[in-house]
């Protein structure tokens, strides 16, 4: 990674007395997914139409593929296609109709038949737009922000609304998109996306990064913490289990326990307490950290949706 498609210092923007964005600086390189994570209302959504164009920002430096004005720079629209977090067409569109009027606003374009074979639209070419499933329409609108063949591919959102099985299928799509070249900017709050996706993920939250990192480094920072989750058909005090020199914290949610801790041992003690104890536990699992863990330690708080 020695080449920089996006150069971002000290970006900031705000809307009366909120600061939506408050002096972010970051880079992202040629070929590589860059994700920006965190909450709604975190600055993602702000940020990366601040980085696409689409909104003025207050101050700072943005530079695109090096070009340095991305608002009003016409050349740069031709390298850059946009998915947006929020899309739509009009309903009686034929999918046909749309990449055809799509195709005639760029000097030049890849054959959209080919690209939708790629997005497995094919079969749909002739279906109006609100015949498409949610899954198909976010497929039609990468198609769109594709038909010019762009070097640097913003994705905002791409998944919200669609069911795990359409989330999984739309990951092996950006995956695709990438081997064949692209560099991707995208924004998600789903902390799985951007773990199984990214190269590289900016953690945002209330404006400001507060971490940027590789996603198993920003576990890795964690430590070796893990959990071992379970249900108990009786009653056992908690206490029992702090006991265990490797437990770091136990707590309750619900009717599940939550054992906290690190070390070789430590799943082997726990368990090794419950049987030794006759106790008969259910759903049993252990897990290891994850960016949603790094979120919380970072900033003390949930994800919020």
């Amino acid at each position: 990674m020695d080449k920089k498609i996006v150069e971002v210092k000290n970006l900031r923007k705000g809307y009366n007395e909120v600061t939506a964005v408050d002096n972010l600086s970051f880079e992202i390189y040629e070929n590589e997914i860059f994700g920006m994570v965190g909450p709604n209302g975190a600055g993602k959504t702000t940020t990366i139409e601040c980085v696409e164009g689409l909104r003025n920002k207050d101050s700072g430096e943005i530079k695109i593929l090096g070009l340095n004005n991305p608002e009003t720079d016409g050349d740069l629209k031709t390298k850059i296609g946009i998915q947006l977090q929020e899309s739509s067409l009009p309903e009686r569109i034929k999918v046909r109709e749309a990449m055809e009027m799509f195709s005639s606003l760029y000097p030049r374009t890849i054959d959209w038949k080919d690209l939708l074979a790629k997005l497995n639209l094919t079969e749909k070419v002739n279906s109006y737009f609100r015949e498409l499933s949610g899954g198909q329409k976010q497929r039609l609108f990468i198609a769109l922000a594709l038909i010019n063949d762009p070097e640097l591919l913003f994705l905002d959102e791409l998944s919200t609304g669609l069911d795990p099985q359409a989330r999984h299928t739309m990951w092996d799509l950006i995956r695709d998109i990438r081997n064949e070249g692209k560099t991707i900017f995208m924004t998600t709050h789903y902390m799985e996306e951007a773990e199984r996706l990214c190269d590289r993920v900016a953690i945002i939250d209330r404006g400001k990064i507060v971490a940027l990192d590789t996603p198993q480094n920003l576990v890795q920072s964690l430590g070796k913490e893990m959990r071992v989750i379970f249900s108990l058909e009786n009653d056992f005090p908690l206490e029992n289990f702090k006991k265990i020199e490797e437990v770091t914290e136990v707590e309750k949610i619900g009717d599940r326990i939550v054992v906290h801790g690190e070390g070789e041992e430590f799943v082997y003690r726990v368990i090794s307490l419950l049987m030794s104890n006759k106790m008969k536990f259910r759903e049993i699992k252990i897990e290891q950290p994850n960016l949603e863990d790094v979120f919380l330690a970072l900033t003390g708080e949930k994800i919020r949706e």
